[in-house]
């Protein structure tokens, strides 16, 4: 196979952008067809970026000879389902988070991904920001020792119109952005998160709590081997979207992100402060793209994902138990028997 046939499912905001990269950026990647249900979209996204085939199902996509694997970029509500449907195709997939929106879904969308023997790689593309990748080399050097606390900010600048709530499209914040952070905070901290408390407030915005949804939330997290952590999201920060991260050690601290600019940061104990790596000036547009070059290489090459399901239902299972606390006013341990789904 000279290049991988691929075929981009959702083409809003985030599809067009995989669905751009793809056409324009990845050299082992050809772009073979888009679909979107709304199908007058897909038709004016295939062609801006000069594709003939655009379907408004999966389903019709999947019937497409050239398609070797998916990018799906639906709604929250429809990966679950799209990744059972692509699976039974045999074709793998590149799923946009979260893996789904509850725990059976999930595994039932792991399951039919094991059963078909494809492949399934989750968006975290945080792993791919040069800016945490230095972090984590350097985490993983010993440089700032044993990881004792974990600290995480994501603030995006402008609340979402009202609409997209009342749509139920997209998970609520945990699911669909906070998610985000609870994956860096297995990955970084290279633990597992036991126990959760969630804080939660509709304050400035209390239209927003009839449709089950909050504006910020603060979630305290306790690990397995001892650390604990704290992330911090809010949806309308005004001034700007804000990712920041910071895990304390043993031996020093590393900062991802600033006011500033979105370097890492290492404080050593000699009082040094060292600029690691600033790549970008467009907030993890770096890491889109090499997120997917990853993913079609190792497809190409028959190599695993470098995120994997697995993870994508690690981070899942936090969001569970985030939002339980949140219903339920007190902490709630991570994979602990959720009343929701019972």
């Amino acid at each position: 196979m000279s290049k991988l046939g691929v075929g981009v499912v959702g083409v809003g905001d985030m599809g067009k952008r995989h669905a751009e990269n793809i056409r324009c950026l990845v050299a082992q990647a050809r772009l073979v067809a888009v679909a979107d249900a709304d199908a007058a979209r897909a038709k004016r996204v295939a062609a801006e970026l000069e594709v003939e085939a655009a379907y408004s199902s999966l389903e019709d996509l999947l019937e497409h000879k050239d398609v070797n694997c998916v990018v799906i970029a639906a709604p929250d509500k429809f990966h679950a389902q799209a990744i059972r449907t692509a699976a039974a195709a045999g074709v793998d997939i590149l799923c946009e988070k979260p893996l789904a929106l509850n725990l059976s879904d999930a595994r039932a969308a792991l399951d039919a991904v094991a059963k078909a023997g494809v492949r399934l790689q989750i968006g975290f593309m945080r792993r791919y920001d040069p800016a945490y990748t230095t972090a984590m080399k350097r985490i993983e050097a010993g440089e700032i020792g044993d990881p004792v606390v974990f600290k995480s900010i994501g603030r995006d600048r402008n609340a979402p119109p009202l609409a997209a709530y009342q749509s139920h499209l997209n998970g609520m914040l945990f699911y669909n952005s906070t998610i985000h952070d609870f994956d860096l905070a297995r990955w970084l901290v290279r633990d597992e998160v036991s126990e959760v408390q969630a804080y939660t407030t509709c304050a400035v915005r209390p239209e927003v709590e009839q449709y089950g949804d909050i504006v910020a939330g603060v979630v305290n997290l306790k690990y397995q081997r001892g650390a604990i952590g704290n992330i911090e999201s809010y949806v309308q920060a005004v001034y700007g979207y804000d990712i920041r991260t910071e895990i304390v050690g043993s031996k020093g601290s590393i900062f991802v992100g600033s006011l500033l600019g979105n370097s890492a940061t290492l404080l050593s104990s000699n009082g040094g402060i060292e600029t690691l790596a600033d790549h970008f000036l467009t907030r993890f547009a770096d890491a889109y793209l090499a997120e997917v070059r990853d993913f079609v290489q190792n497809m190409l090459n028959n190599q695993p994902p470098r995120v994997t399901g697995e993870d994508g239902l690690r981070a899942l299972e936090i969001a569970v138990a985030a939002e339980n606390s949140h219903l339920q006013s007190k902490p709630c341990k991570v994979m602990a028997t959720h009343p929701k789904e019972s």
